[in-house]
């Protein structure tokens, strides 16, 4: 129980302290927000406002866990309150995981947002199940975008996070075809766009709508699970040489 309590507490001070960043909060939910209601509201034609439902939905739970894990994860290193964290009886999966739920909690907000906004203003129309499905696909598909946030607050300083994390998110954003359909792209950027986690999510994402590019979806979820498990791999790499 003692334990139990121990991760409770560290993810909500975790949460807690993230919330009462507004240099963090107002960004991450009103980028995703803004666009929809600008390119999925305002100028939406020819049905476009559910594709971008879910394109932009990929976008937005992509940026929390980039950042909250690089940005946080980094100052933790400069301020020795990583180093402090790690000489304490505190279980090092309880800070990690305490990340994870504010990654999760800031996901969760922004698709109950972009689906309301969806729903009462672009007329989008789904059944009970594609909602949830999709819900919960956006949510586990969190997953990977934090451990590349994790990896890269291990590696990079403090000050240098927020550019690099800028300087990936928003060029993967774009080749995994959030921002415009991935087939208006050059053939070889569409081949390219293969590489990133983001693409497979929104093309699972697309399949519950039936706006896919129409491959097997095993093919994005073995993918997106082995790109998961590299990505996990390395960072318990990196995280046990800098406690060594």
């Amino acid at each position: 129980m003692s334990t139990l309590r121990i991760y409770k507490k560290e993810a909500w001070y975790d949460l807690i302290s993230v919330w009462r960043t507004p240099g963090f909060v107002l960004p991450a939910l009103a980028f995703p927000l803004m666009f929809y209601l600008f390119f999925g509201v305002v100028f939406s034609a020819g049905g476009n406002a559910t594709y971008l439902l879910v394109s932009y939905g990929c976008f937005g739970i992509m940026g929390p866990a980039m950042f909250n894990f690089a940005m946080n994860i980094a100052s933790d290193r400069a301020h020795g309150w990583l180093t402090l964290k790690r000489l304490s009886p505190m279980p090092v999966g309880a800070y990690l995981l305490a990340k994870l739920v504010t990654s999760l909690v800031f996901a969760l907000v922004i698709i109950l947002l972009l689906f309301s906004v969806a729903a009462l203003f672009a007329n989008v129309r789904l059944h009970t199940g594609q909602w949830l499905i999709l819900a919960g696909l956006l949510l586990a598909g969190t997953l990977p975008f934090a451990l590349i946030g994790l990896i890269l607050g291990l590696t990079l300083s403090d000050k240098a996070a927020p550019g690099v994390v800028n300087l990936l998110y928003l060029p993967m954003a774009f080749l995994s075809g959030l921002w415009l359909p991935v087939t208006m792209l050059p053939q070889a950027l569409q081949q390219l766009a293969w590489l990133w986690p983001s693409f497979h999510l929104s093309q699972l994402g697309l399949k519950v709508i039936g706006a896919d590019l129409g491959f097997a979806s095993a093919w994005h979820l073995g993918i997106l699970l082995g790109q998961s498990v590299l990505l996990a791999l390395q960072a318990r790499r990196l995280f046990n040489r800098m406690t060594s």
